[in-house]
């Protein structure tokens, strides 16, 4: 990685953590961890929780188009309705469309985002699959795992494992952000 000292990009501050080029070694890597781990690639389906999961997850089916030739399924988990902070949160949460397959039954669903916290998304994710029917395996794909777990959740295909302070924040910028791509680390 060039050059990954504490720099401004847009309206993101911080130190950066990985840049674009970084960004893109990472998911090919997941991209290869997946078919390695999935040798039937006509039953899995790569569904991103929006925004940033879901460009995540075309770019991962690219990777795997790229390199085996084969088509993936993609989808998309909206988390909003399922979180457990719902009733809590001062604002209500943006909704938006789930697209999954209609059958589910004996597919793989690699759920992908771009930062694993504190595990309860990836649970509301889950939740909001179960909606859609029952898949033999659900795995987990993040750019970013930083720890501090709420929850029994573990990622299968991790870009970086980032040990953070609680009080730090994660920013990642992919894809149709406006800006440089990359991750940084930000104190607040």
């Amino acid at each position: 990685m060039a050059n990954l000292k504490p720099q401004t990009a847009g309206s993101t501050s911080g130190s950066i953590v990985m840049d674009a080029a970084a960004v893109d070694r990472a998911l090919r890597r997941i991209s290869h961890e997946i078919i390695e781990a999935n040798p039937d690639l006509v039953a899995v389906i790569i569904a991103g929780i929006p925004s940033r999961g879901n460009e995540i997850a075309q770019r991962i089916a690219s990777n795997i188009w790229a390199i085996r030739g084969e088509t993936i399924e993609t989808g998309t988990i909206d988390v909003a309705m399922h979180r457990d902070d719902v009733g809590i949160r001062a604002e209500l949460p943006v909704v938006r469309a789930s697209k999954l397959p209609h059958s589910l039954e004996g597919r793989t669903v690699v759920i992908v985002d771009d930062v694993l916290y504190t595990g309860r998304t990836v649970r509301a994710a889950m939740d909001a699959i179960s909606s859609f029917g029952r898949p033999s395996r659900i795995q987990l794909a993040v750019l970013i795992d930083r720890g501090h777990r709420e929850l029994p959740i573990r990622p299968d295909y991790v870009g970086k494992n980032l040990p953070t302070a609680a009080t730090e924040k994660v920013r990642v910028r992919i894809g149709n952000d406006s800006g440089e791509e990359g991750v940084w680390l930000v104190k607040e």
